[in-house]
């Protein structure tokens, strides 16, 4: 389709790979979590993947393939779940994996290269006594500019918000894709532009991001007898705020026995977990709360146990967010999952009643969130699949309960999330690449502007993506 001699050409000098297994290797995420985008994106591949060194790489990228109408798909540690990354219409897959400096860190900042991996981030900012606000529980490896592209929140969510939130980033630099690709920098309102906008409309080549203050955080394990003593228990802890906590996650039983392998041993099949990260200054006033809390035992605490005890143990994070479904497919490939909003003030009710309602068709699993400033949860519960009709039908009681679904079984931005057009995203998308050459097929406003969103009966919450 693409005239991949004269772009390779053009290129003359930069890492190009054109080996077909590692190309496909390089044009996959993490889709084959949904059965439903397996089956529509495994056979997606780019022609060659291209390796960006610095700014003026991209833009040299980005002007080679306008010139060649050739389209590009960023990439950079190819964590996403749901296809963001993978390029529909082949052509170039850029990685930006070698773009990881952290360029700069001051009081309360930190600025970085996009391929920079968040782990890395905390690395190099940890002797000024600060942390990233927020990371996804593929911390050790997922990319900043990844984050920001594809993702939405995760650790640190229950006392920051989201990436929605002002003051989450702080600015962006950005490449277009034009005869004479710009590099903008964006901020304030403009940061929306392209913050989870997938690399549709923009190349991100640098970010700024807040810090906050770095602890050694301690993982605790708090087991209940029941999902909804796991849940309430969550939602109380959440709104203790003087207990400095980083991550509340409740998981319903079996799912903490049967998943988490190496925490087997603190654990009963029939018992439903809170997973939980607390500052170490605050363990004293934590471990008085849950004492007074009924049906909480703790099960496990990192500070207390033993080097033997502890050897191999992954941190509570790789135990929530999404890698509680990655653990849970490693032990039973056939489930998947979803992502769920219970809204504020009746999120811990309507979670329970969901839980009730679906059984172990269903696990519960919550994220605890700061949401619009308000404490409530999101769900990312295993599925056990059977059919993409039962699948359909399992939303459709969330929805009808009042439960938005942020579709994982969905890979444009819409489906997926805002179940609407986002004009302030398209609207830049016109002016930043302006021939719809960036990861085409992810967003329906620029490709099929007549879709009918109301046909897919979802309930809408403007503004807010995955």
């Amino acid at each position: 389709m693409y005239d991949i001699a004269a772009l390779k050409a053009a290129l003359d000098g930069m890492a190009i790979e054109d080996n077909p297994q590692i190309v496909r290797q390089k044009s996959r995420d993490f889709f084959w979590y949904s059965p439903v985008l397996k089956r529509q994106l495994e056979d997606v591949t780019a022609d060659i993947v291209v390796s960006a060194r610095s700014e003026a790489d991209v833009i040299r990228v980005l002007k080679a393939c306008y010139e060649l109408d050739i389209p590009v798909t960023t990439r950079g540690a190819g964590t996403g779940n749901y296809g963001q990354a993978m390029p529909l219409s082949g052509g170039v897959v850029l990685s930006l994996a070698e773009m990881n400096a952290v360029l700069e860190t001051g009081r309360g900042f930190v600025r970085a290269e996009a391929g920079a991996i968040m782990s890395a981030i905390d690395d190099a900012v940890r002797p000024t006594g600060q942390e990233l606000r927020i990371h996804p529980s593929t911390y050790r490896t997922a990319t900043i500019g990844g984050f920001i592209a594809g993702g939405s929140g995760g650790i640190g969510s229950i006392n920051w918000g989201g990436l929605r939130d002002f003051g989450n980033i702080l600015s962006l630099k950005v490449v277009t894709m034009e005869a004479e690709p710009r590099v903008l920098t964006l901020s304030g309102a403009d940061l929306h532009k392209v913050s989870h906008a997938y690399g549709t409309n923009g190349i991100i080549t640098e970010v700024s991001v807040p810090l906050t203050a770095a602890y050694d955080w301690v993982d605790v394990l708090v087991g209940f007898d029941d999902f909804a003593g796991a849940a309430r228990y969550a939602n109380a802890l959440a709104n203790q705020d003087g207990i400095l906590t980083k991550e509340i996650a409740p998981i319903a039983a079996p799912l903490p026995h049967d998943y988490f392998l190496r925490h087997r041993k603190f654990l009963r099949s029939d018992q439903s977990v809170c997973a939980v990260m607390v500052a170490p200054f605050a363990m004293d006033a934590f471990d008085a709360f849950t004492r007074r809390q009924a049906g909480a035992g703790i099960l496990y605490r990192s500070d207390l146990a033993s080097e033997e005890e502890s050897k191999g143990l992954p941190p509570v994070y790789e135990l929530t967010w999404n890698h509680t479904t990655l653990r849970g497919l490693r032990v039973d490939p056939t489930i998947t999952y979803l992502q769920v909003l219970y809204p504020f003030p009746d999120h811990v009710q309507k979670a329970v009643k969901l839980s009730q309602m679906l059984g172990d068709e269903v696990p519960a699993h919550l994220e605890f969130v700061r949401f619009d400033g308000k404490i409530t949860c999101f769900g990312l519960p295993v599925v056990r699949y059977t059919t993409e009709e039962r699948l359909n039908e399992i939303i459709r009681i969330h929805e009808d309960l009042g439960c938005p679904i942020f579709n994982p079984h969905r890979y444009t931005l819409e489906e997926g999330g805002m179940k609407q057009t986002d004009a302030v995203q398209l609207a830049f998308k016109g002016e930043a690449d302006p021939k719809g050459l960036l990861n085409p097929g992810k967003m329906i406003a620029w490709e099929n502007p007549d879709f009918d969103f109301s046909a897919e009966q979802t309930f809408l919450f403007p503004g807010l993506a995955r």
